[in-house]
């Protein structure tokens, strides 16, 4: 049993290659007080999302060779796809769940930052409530111009990593570690091919946008399927809630005559998060979490 247990999701820009993920997350398997949950991989974002739990110490050697062996396996001068991507290991999040708090997550994050600027000489940024300033605390913001243009980007004074110099890791780029709360990758796909009304609705839903305030979107091509998506990221699923997010989607498609084709979840979410919208489409008055049998078996 794990007595303190922090999580970490970290993103890994492969997801066509399920032979060098397994290479990737090898590390986290087979640990005393390392535990992989889960691992999803989606072929036209070219990424992967894996989900995996541990105490702090254990779980910060695990997540530190795994980033290593991304960087060994990963070339970003070769890669494509539609998620954005600034990194071989893209993005690496630390939530607190049991046990933890947000300062030590923080701590956690600053540790593994400098291990991996230290032991694979890639840059890393500090993002979220990790961020050395405001300006980077937007993780959209650290990542804009990818991993194309972030050669020229460290260069520039504002812009030099937290860990790292002014040059990026030739094949692997650079990365974002940080600390946050549960994030839901809830994402909804539209009947249509046409990239542009994904792109219109996403900047309508997410927040800087003018839209609502814990959802981060954008359109992405799912060209293998035929159709587009809204992908979000609720950053806060207590403040805004999944159905919020589904409905603004849904009322704003209807404006170029396009039908929801379906939604999914990315990676791992809280319960709470899905309760939330059961109880809202259903009516329930005065549901509680404690209303569930799963959550007694589990006090």
């Amino acid at each position: 049993m794990m007595n303190k247990i922090i999580e970490c999701v970290p993103n890994f820009s492969n997801g066509r290659d399920p032979e060098v993920l397994e290479k990737i997350i090898a590390p986290f398997r087979g640990k005393e007080k390392v535990k992989l949950l889960d691992y999803e991989s989606d072929k036209d974002h070219n990424r992967s999302v894996v989900t995996v739990i541990g105490e702090p110490e254990e779980l910060k050697k695990a997540v530190v060779e795994a980033i290593g062996i991304a960087a060994g396996l990963i070339d970003l001068r070769k890669h494509e796809g539609a998620h954005p991507r600034m990194g071989a290991t893209d993005v690496v999040p630390f939530i607190p769940i049991k046990n933890s708090t947000m300062e030590e997550c923080i701590e956690l994050s600053k540790e593994v930052g400098k291990l991996i600027w230290e032991q694979h000489k890639i840059p890393v940024f500090l993002y979220e409530k990790s961020a050395s300033n405001p300006s980077r605390e937007n993780l959209s913001n650290i990542r804009k111009g990818q991993f194309e243009g972030m050669a020229e980007k460290v260069k520039q004074p504002e812009w030099k990593p937290d860990f790292g110099g002014t040059e990026i890791h030739p094949s692997a780029g650079v990365t974002a570690v940080g600390c946050r709360m549960p994030l839901v990758a809830f994402n909804v796909n539209l009947a249509t091919n046409d990239l542009s009304i994904a792109d219109k609705i996403a900047k309508k839903v997410r927040f800087l946008g003018g839209g609502l305030r814990f959802v981060k979107a954008m359109g992405v091509d799912l060209t293998e399927r035929g159709i587009v998506q809204v992908s979000m990221n609720m950053t806060d699923y207590t403040k805004t809630s999944l159905y919020q997010s589904y409905e603004m989607v849904k009322m704003e498609a209807k404006r170029y005559g396009v039908n929801v084709a379906g939604t999914e979840i990315v990676g791992l979410t809280p319960m709470a998060a899905l309760l939330d919208v059961a109880s809202y489409y259903l009516q329930i008055e005065n549901f509680e979490f404690s209303q569930i049998i799963e959550a007694r078996l589990l006090e």
